[in-house]
């Protein structure tokens, strides 16, 4: 049992809010998921030619200033950054291939946990409430952000095994609920080139999402394709650049509400999570279908598949 919310903000005003729009979304979710939480927000984008790497070290007290300067002489690029806690988000003047190739390198003990234009993810051990402090949730401005409180089933609690994934630019995943066919799964889209960092099957899901918009699908098309290789239950919210996406299994057996007013798209396990929204009294709720794929986006309208 695990908890998802998410926030997708339609009205720009809203978006120096975000933070503290969200913290109670995540905290609500402490008893579907005490282990572990994290986020992925979305927003502070860089240029084209500019990649936006979260990075994750162990040690709090990590040299990431001698980092950047190393970064900036060795590869002659343009460096900004900042730390926040164990993650320090990294703007790199060239490209994400390269930035990863320099790091793995030179600082193979850091770790990668999203590269893109806009997300950072942040995540850690413990509950809800304290990794919401740690990474002052409160204080963050953005576009919209995907948040999970996890329970381990599959595998150890860890701060690796924790949510969000994300296994390629921009694209993050959270997910409620076990694979069956992970393992063959994990497998084949190795042999394809999509490379894990966990035993985690909620990370298959990310790489597989990943593997089928590197083979040309729309993020609608990956979702349908993956509603017919997954096989188990779930209820999947999907991070992107310009948006989310909710989905549930065939016969949805994990929970999920959605909540829609003229300033926001919200989406959580249990409605107790939605409370707290400006306007939710007058909100537009409803229960996502089985099977069915909503997503919405900045360069489209809300699509329903």
């Amino acid at each position: 049992m695990c908890g998802i919310v998410g926030l997708y903000l339609k009205n720009p005003a809203l978006e120096s809010q975000i933070g503290e729009l969200f913290t109670p979304m995540l905290i609500a979710m402490t008893d579907r998921g005490p282990d572990s939480a994290g986020f992925a927000i979305y927003g502070d984008e860089v240029a084209e030619d500019w990649v936006k790497l979260t990075l994750r070290h162990p040690e709090k007290s990590y040299d990431w200033k001698a980092l950047a300067e190393k970064i900036q002489d060795e590869l002659d690029i343009g460096v900004e950054w900042f730390q926040n806690a164990k993650v320090a988000v990294f703007k790199l003047h060239t490209t994400d291939a390269i930035a990863e190739a320099y790091l793995a390198e030179h600082a193979g003990d850091v770790l990668i946990l999203s590269a893109g234009q806009s997300i950072e993810i942040l995540k850690e051990v413990g509950l809800p409430a304290e990794i919401a402090d740690t990474f002052n949730l409160r204080g963050m401005k953005g576009s919209h952000i995907i948040g999970h409180t996890r329970m381990a089933t599959e595998s150890a609690v860890t701060m690796e095994g924790s949510h969000p994934f994300s296994t390629g630019m921009d694209l993050c995943l959270v997910h409620n609920g076990s694979l069956s066919n992970h393992n063959r799964l994990r497998e084949k889209l190795k042999r394809a080139g999509v490379e894990f960092e966990t035993d985690n099957d909620s990370e298959v899901a990310a790489g597989y999402l990943t593997y089928r918009l590197q083979q040309g699908d729309t993020l609608t098309e990956a979702l349908e394709n993956a509603l017919k290789d997954l096989d188990g239950f779930f209820t999947f919210t999907i991070g992107t650049r310009d948006g989310f996406a909710v989905v549930r299994d065939p016969i949805a057996c994990k929970p999920a509400v959605m909540a829609e007013t003229d300033d926001y798209v919200a989406m959580a396990s249990e409605y107790q999570a939605l409370t707290t929204l400006p306007g939710i009294e007058n909100a537009r709720v409803w229960e996502p279908e089985p099977s069915t794929i909503y997503i919405w986006e900045r360069s489209s309208d809300d699509k329903r598949g």
